[in-house]
């Protein structure tokens, strides 16, 4: 469980987050593009799509933080 919770804990860390942000924003509006897009043109965003979308962008946070993390836990096993 303590795995879980560091990776809960860094979620939220500050020291993290200025990068996640950044990535989770230009890879989130790239995947956003591709995968919504066009239901956005054409007024189809339907609430399940759009909470899809919300998603778009906390899986790239969620990833980059769990890689500043894991390079986090390798610099201080060194």
């Amino acid at each position: 469980m303590k795995p879980v919770l560091e990776f809960g804990q860094a979620l939220v860390n500050r020291k993290f987050a200025p990068s996640a942000l950044r990535v989770a924003l230009i890879i989130g509006t790239l995947l956003f593009v591709i995968n919504h897009g066009s239901a956005l043109v054409q007024g189809k965003m339907s609430r399940s799509r759009w909470g899809s979308a919300m998603l778009t962008y906390l899986v790239p946070y969620a990833v980059n933080i769990h890689g500043q993390l894991m390079s986090q836990k390798r610099h201080d096993n060194s």
